[in-house]
């Protein structure tokens, strides 16, 4: 095995403290029994209590929820069947255009989109709201979801398709049983950063939410504003605990699914 350098060690332990203790001091103060956030008083939860009681950002959390499911849906549905047109139609009219169109807004500012956003909807008279921020993420997440499902799709061997073709099924049959399953992992990968774009996303929805829905992100951008309470860390707590909870799962997944792999190719070797 080889051993790591005293170089890579502390260069790797500097930068995971830079990234992470803020964090943990973040947590920590969450059990802060004091009101002033910088003034230690005791180990309390009693901020926990306060937070769930809090409907304002309970409303918030939930809608942030929702518009994140469908959008990521949304856009992962697109984002799949742009990125097919991309490698699998060949050239055709309009081929150019329709991937500078699809991949700007990836290099966009977030400002002009949601500004855009927000003049398309007036012009049209859509009142803001829930479905205004959800067409407004589903706009810039389908774009992240095309350029992941791409890079599999240039990769993947067509001669899988054509071997399914030969035996009798239909082009229809051929991506749903062979294709979908291969590029399933990529596809995935999509939904999750559209989601995780959503739930992260502050800018564009402040240009597209309305009066009747507002994100978590604005709400806690808006509280802030006038000074950091309590419950603001508590709620982030929480969400650095759920993201933690989320990696370690898909780590342990991943690992298990690589194991998994080797046993069954130790086994065809054998």
């Amino acid at each position: 095995m080889r051993r790591i350098s005293w170089f890579n060690a502390t260069s790797l332990t500097l930068g995971f403290a830079f990234l992470y203790i803020p964090m943990l001091v973040l947590v920590i103060y969450s059990f802060n029994a004091n009101k002033l956030v910088t003034v230690w008083a005791g180990f309390s939860v009693r901020w926990y209590g306060e937070l769930f009681r809090n409907e304002a950002f309970l409303d918030a959390a939930w809608v942030t929820l929702r518009v994140a499911l469908v959008s990521s849906l949304l856009a992962t549905v697109l984002g799949t069947a742009a990125a097919y047109v991309l490698v699998r139609g060949g050239r055709f009219f309009g081929r150019t255009l329709f991937s500078g169109m699809l991949y700007a807004p990836l290099v966009m500012p977030e400002v002009i989109l949601g500004l855009s956003l927000l003049l398309l909807f007036i012009s049209i008279g859509l009142d803001r709201g829930m479905l205004t921020i959800i067409l407004a993420h589903t706009t810039f997440s389908m774009a992240f979801v095309a350029v992941v499902v791409t890079s599999r799709l240039v990769a993947f061997d067509r001669s899988l398709e054509e071997a399914a073709r030969d035996l009798g099924c239909t082009r229809w049959d051929a991506f749903r049983s062979v294709t979908l399953p291969i590029i399933a992992p990529a596809v995935i990968s999509g939904w999750l950063l559209g989601f995780t774009l959503s739930l992260d996303d502050l800018v564009i929805a402040s240009f597209t939410s309305g009066p009747s829905a507002t994100t978590l992100p604005i709400k806690i951008f808006s509280a802030v504003r006038l000074g950091v309470s309590p419950e603001i860390n508590a709620l982030s707590a929480i969400l650095i605990g759920i993201v933690t909870v989320g990696v370690i799962t898909t780590s342990l997944i991943s690992k298990r699914s690589i194991m998994k792999r080797i046993a069954e190719e130790n086994r065809a070797d054998q």
